[in-house]
């Protein structure tokens, strides 16, 4: 039979229903998802090398004996470290694996087997290793290749030779290739590969040009990451397109609560404070419905700049509602709330899922008729009963801990009332161009005045003694402090400290320190009895999760410990960081890493120590982990790139933007001709919505 690219992959030859069922588990069903089954490296064994010859750094070719396999495990943890050591005649290097890349991968390898290595030397603690190196097959005659040798990733019966020769037959098997899918115009404005030649010359590169293709800068790979890039960007670009076509409410006043409250604050706005509301209130003035992301570091006053907003929102007779992720942050921001609005005439009310029926029928009432202006809850506020009389302005806190559908709920509590979403995750400018493409964004990136920096520092668990020798002398001058946890209980299969065991131990080890437990797994009641003691200076030490990660607020803690700080993300550790700093006195972070943590780790924790700016810590935190577990696997929203990466490719990703805005703005509707492939791709990788925007 022909194949064409959507042909199931059973039916390339060579492939078969048994060998087809292995290619569908790992995600390759057809002929075309074959072809996107791009290299993940290529090896030049012209540039082959020797042992002795190698340095940091080096990306090599070598063929050398196995000498011996083994397998420990790391510290205390179940996790093993798998290490092949093989020797060539001028010396011997270490082949590290710290997971398993399939069943039975190891017992392929035994002492006197001759083998292929091709990876990146990596300097561990002043002696060369291989981590994670493409190991091979091969034969006692081997013949050096004139060419570039695609190396794909390897799975249980799929040799990255057996992917190469089946991905080379495609070329001859195909027939119809696909028409190019990019308007022709941009690609030759912008100088692109034609797709089908990218394809080609992905899987068959030039031999001279390796190292443009193992530092993904190929002609190549430039078209195909771009392509990735564009179709996100146009989906983007044409929800933005939607969202303002939308008509909104014009809120015009002279804002005088605005300057009441200004004018009663101990402190004045910092200029990134004011540069962020000016862009907000020319938004709310527009006519249109504002979509806006203000983000800004733990600290920065993204809060106050909200309750301007909200402010404005009443003087224009409108109701403001905000939603944040926890009962925590929800009641912080309703004490805040009170305290700066309740002044100048604004009534403020808290639902959460403990209000009780009689205060809920109360709050149901006073929305109704309009007498409460600003209602602070958590996802209690997308409840059917919660009506509001004039629903202008909604304000979500932390929007990556909600779903597109809630968002939705409260949109339609008002006739398109304005969006302004706030983040104390500060998010790289790369990210915030693909995650939140469809938003404006606001940066709130200076810190108010008098704030004293965080000291930082990361110990081995041999320290942790010392550690709490130094928080017990802070708890005897008057301080409080958070030590964290990443776990509630004893696991099994995880050998890691938990909240519930070290909070016994610790109670035990210092009669004299009140300590107090919070976790997640606490009822509503319990763990507003804790916050309350702890606020209250009732409880000196508080043993917790991540729960406390957002909306906790007391000035006199200044120390956080964090245990088994490798287990954490670096925007993750730095939220947790900002939960002290906040009074006047000097405050501490100590992160503590668990036994036999890689080099890799160590490097990205010791990061912390560098700085107390969370976008620096964010963007370093993205080039370690890569957007997905980033921002974490559900809530990202990101696509999956099979090449593009946010932070290499950015020069293309902004590329790919303008030409995706660009199209748009000249055809809001995609109806030209040369853009009908342009609707028809939205639709299929994005579902019926994804035109919601263009018409």
């Amino acid at each position: 039979m022909a194949l064409r690219l959507e042909t199931d992959i059973q039916y390339l030859k060579g492939v078969g229903p048994k060998l087809g069922a292995l290619f569908s588990r790992n995600g390759i069903k057809t002929v075309d998802d074959l072809l996107q089954n791009y290299p993940r490296a290529y090896e030049d064994q012209r540039a082959a090398r020797n042992v002795a010859s190698l340095k940091p750094g080096d990306v090599v070719s070598l063929k050398a004996k196995v000498v011996s396999v083994s397998s420990y495990n790391m510290g205390k943890s179940t996790r093993r470290i798998y290490d092949i050591m093989i020797r060539d005649a001028s010396g011997q290097i270490r082949c590290k694996f710290f997971r398993t890349p399939y069943k039975g991968y190891f017992e392929r390898f035994q002492p006197g087997k001759e083998v292929r290595v091709v990876g990146t030397v990596t300097d561990y603690r002043g002696r060369i290793e291989f981590h994670h190196p493409d190991l091979k097959d091969i034969e006692p005659e081997e013949a050096i290749q004139d060419a570039l040798i695609p190396i794909y990733v390897e799975n249980e019966g799929l040799s990255s030779t057996k992917i190469s020769k089946l991905i080379l037959s495609v070329f001859e098997q195909v027939k119809d290739w696909p028409i190019e899918k990019l308007p022709l115009e941009l690609v030759k404005n912008l100088i692109l590969l034609g797709r089908n030649e990218a394809y080609y010359k992905i899987h068959q590169p030039e031999a001279d040009a390796g190292n443009l293709y193992n530092e993904f800068k190929s002609e190549a790979h430039k078209r195909l990451i771009f392509e990735e890039f564009f179709w996100l960007e146009l989906y983007l670009a044409s929800k933005k397109s939607g969202l303002k076509s939308e008509k909104g409410f014009a809120f015009k006043n002279a804002e005088l609560k605005n300057k009441a409250l200004i004018a009663s604050l101990p402190f004045r706005l910092t200029n990134a404070q004011m540069r962020a509301y000016g862009e907000i209130q020319k938004d709310l003035e527009s006519g249109k419905p504002m979509n806006r992301l203000v983000q800004g570091d733990v600290g920065s006053g993204k809060t106050l700049v909200s309750f301007l907003s909200c402010l404005k929102a009443h003087e224009s007779n409108f109701q403001t509602c905000l939603m944040a992720p926890t009962e925590i942050l929800a009641e912080q921001h309703y004490r805040n709330a009170e305290k700066l609005l309740q002044p100048v005439g604004l009534n403020t009310a808290l639902l959460t899922g403990k209000t009780k029926p009689k205060e809920r029928k109360e709050i149901a009432e006073k929305l109704a008729n309009g007498d409460i202006h600003f209602l602070i809850g958590t996802h209690a506020l997308i409840e059917e009963w919660v009506q509001f009389q004039n629903l202008g302005l909604v304000i979500i806190d932390e929007q990556h801990r909600f779903g597109v559908a809630q968002r939705g709920i409260l949109k339609n509590k008002g006739s398109s009332p304005h969006f302004l979403i706030m983040t104390a995750t500060p998010i790289p400018r790369t990210l915030a161009m693909t995650v939140n493409g469809d938003l404006d964004v606001s940066i709130i990136d200076e810190m108010p005045a008098g704030r004293t920096p965080i000291q930082t520092r990361v110990i081995n668990e041999t320290k942790r003694p010392a550690a709490l020798k130094f928080l017990i002398e802070q708890v005897e001058k008057g301080r409080q402090a958070y030590v964290v946890y990443p776990l509630v209980e004893e696991s099994e299969k995880i050998d890691l400290k938990n909240a519930t065991e070290e909070f016994e131990k610790l109670s035990a080890e210092f009669p004299k320190v009140r300590f107090g437990l919070l976790h997640g797994k606490m009822k509503s009641v319990e763990k507003d009895a804790v916050m309350t003691e702890f606020r209250e200076h009732k409880i000196d030490v508080l043993v917790s999760t991540t729960v406390i990660e957002v909306g906790v607020d007391v000035a006199n803690a200044t120390i956080m410990m964090i245990e088994h700080a490798e287990r954490f993300g670096l925007s993750q550790l730095h939220q947790l960081r900002g939960r002290v700093g906040r009074g006047q006195h000097k405050s501490f972070c100590v992160l503590i890493m668990g036994y036999a943590v890689s080099e890799e780790t160590r490097t990205r924790i010791e990061f912390m120590e560098k700085t107390n700016d969370g976008f620096k810590v964010a963007e370093f935190d993205l080039q370690i982990r890569g957007p997905g577990e980033f921002m974490g696997a559900k809530q990202s929203g990101l696509p999956g790139f099979k090449m593009a990466n946010l932070v290499r490719d950015f020069d293309l990703l902004k590329l790919a933007r303008d030409a995706a805005f660009d199209i748009l703005a000249r055809d809001p509707k995609l109806s030209k001709k040369e853009h009908l492939v342009l609707r028809e791709e939205l639709l299929k990788s994005y579902g019926p919505n994804a035109l919601a925007g263009v018409g």
